[in-house]
Order: structure tokens, then C-alpha cells, then sequence
């Protein structure tokens, strides 16, 4: 099965409608679709949808859902931040993401820039990127208590603009064991744990979220996992999937879940040419 379920539109922060996605996932040969508009946030977030939207969002979903029933099959999800405001439930899936960290009073993006992040750990951390990395672990710990999602969104997502650890050092003992500790909370939550090619089409990383050895991990503790593209546009729908399997299968994995009708499936994964 051909699947995307981290899909961004018009709606939020993305290029295309809704409808441009369902045809480009048609003309790609995908099976289903799932969109994830971002819900509305407590955050002062440009990118949230507002009560208004997340409304017109639902009602445009379910039409596609209906109009195009037996060409593809639609999902309606939601991702939903740490700190998100009512968003009316029902839906098929929640993404559970954290985008945001609050600090003395402060909402600090946490991917809003590589600026923005640094001057964030000097003002709030007094420059410790890895105090500010432990903050952001403990909320990606209580995720799924906290947005009742079914798929853990960017696990990793505090090193966006850290590609070859340019700004701070995700090998040593503070870093490691802030992202194991969230690990083995999440571990104990039945969720999923995607994983993500959204910074990779947007020039930010080489390769996919989670990192090799936070994937392995999640397979030493029989994690399940998806593939996303996480994507903003069209063109992304399934940006780099293949090197996200390959990634899967060397980090131990056989197979990834899927969304069905009847909740999530396991489907195996081929072995990389």
C-alpha cells in the first residue's frame, strides 16, 4: 500500500488545496491519503488553523473523501501540537507533535529557524542547546497523554538546523539520555512513531527523521513505525520514501504500519536494491 499521512494544504502552511493533493496522490498510483492540518494552538502559531478553519478544513476533507471514493481512500487527520486549543474532535488520526517549548514565560519555536533557535538557547539556556533539547524531550514524553494522538509526529524535530551536529552535539551522554528517557515513555503508549522526510524536501536535512541510532533504538524496543513525507506541497507526496525504507531496514525493521478502514496494519517492508 502506497500511503502518505502527514499531508499539510492551503488550510495551514501548505501550498496546494486539498483537492490538488488527492489528484497529484491519484496520478502518483498511492492507495490513500491522509491529511494533517495543523489544529489550532494555545502558541502563538501563524501556521494553526483558528476554529473557522479547522471547520471549512474537516467539511473539504470529507467531500474529497466522498467524491473520490474508489479512486483513492481519504484519511482525516489532524496534527496536533503539545500545547493545542479545541479542534473539535472525530477525527481519523492525530499526529502528536511538539513545536513549541515554554520558557520563562516564553513560547520558544522550536523549528522556526536556525536564528530563531540559537537566539532562543541564548536568551533562555544561556546558550545550552542540549538544556534547551531537554526541555523539548521531556514534553515529547507526554505527547500522547497530552493530544491523545496515534502517531508521534518528528521525534526529533530539536535537530532540524543541526545537520552534523553544527550546533550542538547529539552523540554526548545530556543529549542521549534526555531522547532515550522520552523514548521509553513513549514505548509504554500505543502509538506510532513516524518516520519523517519533511525537513529533506525542504533543504534543512540529508536525511529522515528520527536519526539512525534513535531508530534503532525505537526497534530494539519494538516500536512500530510509519513512513511521511510530511509534506507542504504536491511535488512531495512521497519525497524520498525510498531512502526512508532503506534507513527502516537497516536500522532492523521488516515492516511499517499502515492506516486502514479498521485501524492500523502492519505491511512488510522489501529489502533495499
Amino acid at each position: 500500500m502506497i500511503q502518505n499521512l502527514h499531508t499539510h494544504t492551503s488550510f495551514c502552511d501548505g501550498a496546494n488545496t486539498p483537492e490538488e493533493m488527492v489528484q497529484a496522490a491519484i496520478a502518483l498510483g498511492m492507495d490513500s491519503l491522509g491529511f494533517s492540518g495543523h489544529g489550532p494552538s494555545s502558541a502563538p502559531d501563524d501556521a494553526a488553523m483558528d476554529k473557522d478553519s479547522v471547520s471549512a478544513y474537516r467539511e473539504e476533507v470529507l467531500r474529497l473523501k466522498e467524491k473520490y471514493a474508489g479512486q483513492l481512500e481519504v484519511f482525516l487527520g489532524l496534527e496536533r501540537d503539545f500545547f493545542w486549543a479545541p479542534d473539535g474532535g472525530g477525527w481519523d488520526y492525530v499526529v502528536g507533535s511538539v513545536h513549541y517549548v515554554e520558557k520563562d514565560g516564553v513560547w520558544l519555536g522550536v523549528d522556526y529557524g536556525r536564528e530563531v533557535f540559537q537566539e532562543n538557547a541564548a536568551r533562555h539556556y544561556g546558550g545550552d542547546c542540549i538544556a534547551f533539547a531537554e526541555d523539548y524531550y521531556r514534553l515529547v514524553g507526554e505527547v500522547p497523554e497530552r493530544t491523545g494522538c496515534q502517531i508521534v509526529g518528528h521525534f526529533d524535530l530539536i535537530t532540524k538546523f543541526n545537520e552534523g551536529d553544527r550546533l550542538f552535539d547529539t552523540t554526548g551522554p545530556r543529549y542521549v539520555k534526555a531522547a532515550l528517557d522520552a523514548l521509553d515513555r513513549l514505548a509504554e503508549r500505543d502509538v506510532v512513531f513516524e518516520i519523517n522526510t519533511g525537513a529533506m524536501s525542504r533543504g534543512y536535512r540529508t536525511a529522515p527523521y528520527p536519526a539512525p541510532w534513535l531508530l534503532r533504538a525505537m526497534h530494539e524496543r519494538n516500536l512500530p513505525i510509519c513512513i511521511t513525507s510530511d509534506c507542504h506541497s504536491r511535488a512531495n507526496l512521497l519525497y524520498a520514501f525510498p531512502q526512508a525504507e532503506e534507513l527502516a531496514w537497516n536500522c532492523g525493521y521488516r515492516e511499517r504500519m499502515v492506516l486502514t478502514g479498521n485501524g492500523f496494519a502492519a505491511q512488510g517492508l522489501e529489502r533495499p536494491r
